[in-house]
């Protein structure tokens, strides 16, 4: 759905004019005698917020113009749009151009990008005299099967905060990751998403898309988005989507993939268990670190434990899965610190008394918002209020920083000393958003609204009753 969104707040401006205007609501057509309009000079700006993180672009409704030239930089936070492309913060294009010139005619309605964001900052290059800047959001809007309807409010602002991040990510009629950056169908990040999207709507044609896009952009033996680890969550997902919906008839035409996949995964598994995969991959926070190993192997052993239930299920052939399952459980996972893989490994193998003291030691500290599922469901298999407690302290201190849908990542460090990511940092403060971050997402690159950090609705819905 399209919806038209004026601004909610003028954040910053260098103009003479009365720029409140902008916050009145006007009819959205040019007309040859607009009495409301603001004049903007050579070389002023103004930042506006929207009030919520959205997808797509901004409309400009132009009395005068005459061509006047205009920069606009579209920011998930207010710094991103004073940023500079590149930069020691790492401001970019990808994906989704949010910083570029414009031109202005007089009596003009233009709209322009289409990405993620919150604020927009507008510079002025000449003279324009403007009647509106609205933002243009793509949103799904579908009756949901279910909401929190208990009591407790920071709860249902988590919910809520989750049910935006996926319904902004799946505008596009496919499960984006993100609507700024990774507008891609990404097959393992979508376990969370296929969580929240059955959770809140039940059976969802646009995620059975997605996975038919991906199954047909990988033809084996290549791996899902290059990852094995990919092509173990499609099992995971497609077999837990059974599981939900009972959409057999769309899970039968996924058999004989699955039954090859399988056969050649049975390459990469030695007789004494030993993995020999070309690429290991769990999430950034784990990648490259002891654990990673460990944390494959669990979501391996958890995918063919899965696709033994499905071909059961469809009368396939059980015999190379239980192979593979058989030989992956001769080593035993055993992570050193990651609550990501502890996570995984409850739901592989189960957990040991250790695990579970290492689990909650330090509360949200360790946790990641792709593995948040995993890891909440592991500490509520054993202490519900201490898993409830983790969520409320993790996602609610993203909350706490402006967030008004939940981000690629963050750790419980960037907290202390940072600012919000609607405000400007004030002297000795770090900038949330841009002075963190790692691996792909360092800086502005970061994504601030991210399908995979959905997956707590579908903990919500099973532990907050």
């Amino acid at each position: 759905m399209k919806e038209f969104i004026f601004p909610k707040k003028i954040v910053k401006l260098h103009c003479a004019n009365d720029t409140k205007k902008l916050l009145k609501k006007q009819s959205l057509q040019i007309g040859l005698n607009e009495r409301c309009t603001t004049v903007f000079e050579k070389d002023d700006f103004i930042i506006l917020d929207y009030g919520q993180e959205l997808c797509g672009s901004v409309r400009i409704l132009a009395f005068f113009g005459e061509n006047t030239k205009i920069r606009i930089r579209f920011g998930e936070s207010v710094t991103e749009t004073c940023s500079e492309l590149g930069g020691t913060q790492n401001a970019t294009n990808d994906h989704a151009l949010r910083d570029f010139t414009a031109e202005l005619p007089s009596y003009s309605d233009q709209t322009f990008a289409n990405t993620g964001f919150r604020f927009v900052r507008i510079d002025f290059y000449g003279k324009a005299e403007i009647k509106s800047i609205v933002a243009v959001n793509n949103i799904l809007k579908k009756s949901a099967i279910y909401t929190y309807q208990g009591k407790d409010e920071q709860i249902k602002r988590i919910f809520a905060t989750a049910k935006r991040t996926v319904d902004l990510c799946v505008s596009s009629g496919y499960v984006w990751d993100g609507v700024k950056r990774d507008r891609l169908v990404w097959i393992g990040d979508m376990y969370p998403e296929m969580l929240a999207l059955t959770g809140l709507y039940g059976r969802f044609p646009m995620l059975e898309r997605s996975l038919d896009f991906v199954k047909e952009q990988t033809p084996l033996p290549s791996w899902m988005n290059g990852f094995p680890t990919y092509s173990m969550w499609w099992i995971i997902i497609i077999a837990d989507y059974y599981q939900k919906t009972n959409a057999r008839a769309y899970i039968a035409k996924q058999i004989s993939y699955l039954e090859k996949l399988i056969e050649q995964m049975s390459k990469y598994v030695k007789e004494n268990g030993e993995m020999c995969y070309p690429f290991y991959f769990v999430d950034w926070p784990t990648h490259d670190q002891p654990d990673e190993l460990h944390g494959v192997r669990a979501i391996h052993i958890l995918a063919m434990k899965k696709a033994i239930e499905l071909l059961e299920a469809f009368n396939g052939n059980t015999a190379t899965a239980k192979s593979i399952l058989e030989r992956l459980l001769q080593i035993e996972i055993q992570p050193q610190n990651s609550k990501q893989v502890l996570g995984l490994k409850y739901f592989a193998v189960g957990l040991t008394e250790a695990d579970k003291k290492a689990l909650v030691k330090g509360g949200a500290k360790g946790m990641s918002t792709f593995m948040s599922y995993y890891i909440l469901k592991a500490v509520a298999s054993f202490d519900k209020a201490a898993a409830i407690a983790m969520m409320k302290e993790y996602y609610g201190a993203m909350l706490d920083k402006g967030a008004t849908t939940f981000w690629e990542d963050f750790d419980m460090s960037w907290i202390e000393g940072s600012c919000r990511i609607d405000e400007f940092p004030k002297s000795g403060e770090k900038n949330i958003h841009g002075d963190y971050g790692a691996f792909c997402y360092i800086g502005f690159r970061h994504s601030l609204c991210h399908g995979w950090s959905a997956g707590v609705i579908q903990f919500i819905k099973e532990e907050c009753v």
